[in-house]
């Protein structure tokens, strides 16, 4: 049996919410809704995966700009959508809701890390470690996987999508690559078996009239 879990992150948020914040079972987060750039990639997303075959089941981050990214797809198709803390955003503790820039500028061992592609979330302080968040992150989509038949997907955070691709291929670090707002990155499963199939795809963004129906197209459908 062969089937397809696509985890896919969510649009660009508005970074002047400064004040918005949610309460989460690892502590006060960062929530910001998304901003009219990512209200723009989740329409093309949605068109995207409406051109698509549906899903079986859709697992969401209950965080406002995961549940906005897939509000338009949801609302056009009645998919139901599931939500489950556990594909919540990494908890950076002090850092949460302070502006990247300033995060990077108060500490020379930050800024190098940055510039070397090295993940920093580890070191905020009281924040959670790359360990804890794959000890919540696996069983969960695991979990997916074993209660559902059929394609599936998860919308959730760059961090979220790192641990488990990085289990798939092996990779100890806690980052390895910065997936794109609303990127889908898709893993193959056959036989119980998980394999990275393809990553940070956005064609959605840059090919957006391939996931259009034509005029023909829409002629042909009635």
């Amino acid at each position: 049996m062969r089937r397809v879990l696509t985890l896919i992150r969510h649009g660009r948020v508005d970074f002047d919410a400064r004040d918005a914040f949610r309460e989460s079972p690892r502590g006060r987060q960062w929530d910001p809704p998304l901003g009219e750039e990512g209200r723009k990639q989740a329409g093309l997303l949605a068109a995207r995966l409406e051109a698509s075959p549906p899903f079986s089941a859709i697992w969401c981050s209950p965080f406002r700009r995961c549940v906005e990214t897939i509000e338009p797809y949801a609302t056009a198709t009645g998919m139901e959508i599931r939500y489950d803390e556990r594909f919540g955003e990494v908890f950076v503790g002090e850092w949460e809701g302070l502006p990247f820039e300033e995060i990077v500028a108060s500490d020379e061992q930050l800024a190098r890390m940055f510039r070397e592609q090295e993940a920093m979330f580890g070191l905020a302080p009281g924040g959670e470690s790359g360990a804890e968040l794959r000890a919540r992150v696996l069983p969960a989509v695991e979990e997916l996987l074993e209660t559902t038949e059929g394609d599936v997907a998860v919308v959730a955070h760059g961090g979220v999508i790192n641990a488990y691709v990085a289990s798939l291929l092996g990779l100890e670090q806690d980052m390895f690559f910065l997936p794109d707002n609303t990127s889908l990155n898709t893993v193959v499963v056959e036989d119980g078996a998980p394999r990275v199939r393809f990553l940070n795809d956005v064609r959605h963004i840059t090919d957006p009239f391939v996931f259009v129906p034509s005029d023909k197209d829409k002629d042909e459908a009635g």
